[in-house]
């Protein structure tokens, strides 16, 4: 792994794969660090022709924290972002700057972007905001920032607002709790696979400050739907059919915005990417983006 300075801040990523293939870049979700990115799946996108960067989100991981911004009052924000008065530390839009900046300081002219979750915000914030950035564009397990559309269910809502852990031993019990929630139901639970992955995070990188500052972004963030109507990168949407952290409706509504986008719902899959899945999903990002 590696960093640069990038949109003022440092920005900690990592490459697979030839430097002469076609580039992708991975955008993970709120919390969460590249590492999130499982070897196996960068693996099977690799094998298909592409040269693939992961890199921590700011505020998470081993990139630049922003600390002295202190830590919102999710409650408080969420009530002021039913009246648009919410305000944050920094958007979505800044996170999107910060993928963009990453690109120029590897000297990568555009890549086709590959984004879950609030990654998935940020990859189309990106395909919105520089556009020339944007070879094609996946947008998997997210929304459009729309309030009546991709909400979370109840008991996801509840696991989202969660008090963060204190410990090793309790982020990593936490993540199994909330895999329970998220998970895809379709799919094998592998808890010692949950488990070990808890343990890398909590090990390489824990901030529960930063998440609930990129949770403070999202609130924040104003609806994308006029602006996604102006995507012209080809447009891939992947969403679980089972997702309870962000509705299906969240998915339909983005490819329904992103004009001739196309939309893939996944049954039995939740608000992750299960292993099972890995070799059908780098086929269909490689037909998407690179027409085969």
């Amino acid at each position: 792994m590696a960093s640069v300075i990038a949109n003022g801040i440092t920005i900690e990523y990592d490459t697979a794969g030839n430097l002469s293939d076609p580039p992708l870049l991975l955008v993970m979700g709120l919390g969460a660090q590249m590492i999130a990115w499982d070897d196996a799946l960068v693996d099977e996108l690799v094998k298909r022709g592409f040269f693939v960067i992961r890199f921590d989100n700011r505020d998470v991981g081993l990139s630049t924290w922003f600390d002295d911004a202190g830590v919102p009052d999710i409650g408080e924000l969420m009530a002021e972002a039913l009246s648009g008065d919410a305000k944050a530390a920094y958007v979505l839009d800044d996170m999107a700057a910060d993928a963009a900046g990453l690109l120029d300081a590897l000297g990568i002219v555009s890549a086709h972007v590959v984004g879950a979750s609030m990654g998935g915000m940020i990859a189309q914030a990106l395909a919105i905001g520089f556009p020339s950035k944007v070879r094609s564009l996946v947008s998997i397990m997210s929304t459009t920032g729309a309030r009546t559309v991709g909400n979370p269910h109840p008991d996801a809502m509840a696991a989202l607002m969660a008090p963060p852990p204190a410990t090793r031993d309790e982020a990593i019990e936490a993540s199994v709790k909330a895999y329970g929630v998220f998970g895809s139901p379709g799919y094998p639970f592998n808890e010692q696979r949950v488990r070990d992955n808890a343990a890398r995070a909590f090990d390489r990188g824990f901030h529960p400050d930063g998440v609930a500052r990129q949770l403070a972004a999202v609130i924040a963030s104003p609806d994308r739907t006029d602006g996604l109507r102006s995507v012209t990168a080809p447009t891939l949407v992947i969403h679980g059919e089972a997702d309870p952290l962000v509705d299906p409706s969240g998915g339909k509504a983005t490819a329904a915005a992103v004009p001739g986008a196309s939309l893939w719902i996944v049954p039995g899959m939740g608000h992750d990417i299960p292993p099972a899945l890995f070799p059908e999903m780098a086929e269909r990002i490689a037909a998407h983006s690179l027409g085969g």
